[in-house]
């Protein structure tokens, strides 16, 4: 029997379980199911595998697989996460890192000044797209599409945690998208968003930093928020900062923390 050594990581609540390897296949959507789970694994939404990097000049490469062994393109609280990881291995308490991910290089500053690192990545263009409408059973949710490097699709509808548990994986799996999507439930208020993040593979998350960019993409497209001013996100693990510059490369803003190391037997 071999051992598998980990680093538990959380990114406001967003939980996920970081093994360094040097190939993909270390981690198979079996075993990713089984270390997350949580009563019979370590727990968490998601595996970060930190990689050699593809890119000059990257520090790492991050590909993430979901708590349902799917591989999404991207996870913004995960790769704060990987970052203050990648950080702390290389003593980079303040400073410049990058990372390949499936969604491309994308640019990190750590700030490692305190227990929870403070992380800023740019995540690239955050675009809206497409409204459409969804007719679930005679009850139709207006939605508007988002591009964050992985899909998403936000409603406005005011709504309850109940029925986000039966709407969520419904839209999210909805043959409308063939890949499926993030679903974000949002409020736009004084500037500032109410959000709830179903995420795709996973469900409903603490935190959801794609969702967050998503969401201000399309609140900036909708007027309810402002373009290059710092917006709040108040997700139920906390908050996010957001940024959406003029050329629509999005600044995201948020804690990451590291939980504990330990090693799990492999069957």
């Amino acid at each position: 029997m071999s051992a598998l050594s980990f680093h538990k990581y959380e990114g406001l609540g967003n939980d996920f379980v970081v093994v360094e390897a040097k190939r993909e296949d270390v981690v198979s959507p079996a075993l990713a199911r089984q270390l997350c789970d949580r009563r019979f694994g370590v727990g968490g939404d998601g595996v970060l595998l930190v990689l050699p990097p593809s890119t000059a000049g990257a520090a790492a490469r991050m590909r993430v697989v979901n708590a349902d062994g799917s591989i999404p393109e991207m996870c913004g609280n995960g790769l704060r996460c990987a970052a203050l990881h990648v950080a702390r291995a290389t003593s980079t308490q303040h400073g410049e890192l990058a990372f390949d991910t499936d969604a491309g290089l994308k640019p990190c500053v750590v700030d490692d000044g305190s227990r929870r690192g403070l992380v800023t990545v740019d995540m690239g263009a955050v675009r809206a797209g497409a409204k459409v409408a969804l007719d679930l059973d005679g009850d139709v949710w207006e939605l508007q599409l988002a591009d964050a490097g992985n899909p998403h699709a936000i409603t406005t509808r005011a709504t309850t945690r109940a029925v986000i548990d039966v709407v969520g994986p419904r839209i999210a799996m909805h043959p409308r998208f063939p890949t499926g999507t993030n679903v974000e439930f949002a409020t736009f208020r004084d500037g500032e968003v109410d959000l709830v993040v179903w995420e795709r593979g996973v469900g409903v998350t603490h935190a959801c930093g794609t969702g967050a960019c998503a969401t201000v993409a399309v609140g900036v497209a909708q007027g309810a928020l402002e373009r290059g001013r710092e917006i709040t996100v108040h997700l139920p693990g906390g908050d996010l900062v957001v940024l959406m510059r003029a050329d629509d490369h999005t600044i995201m803003r948020g804690p990451a923390r590291h939980v504990f190391s330990g090693s799990v037997d492999l069957p």
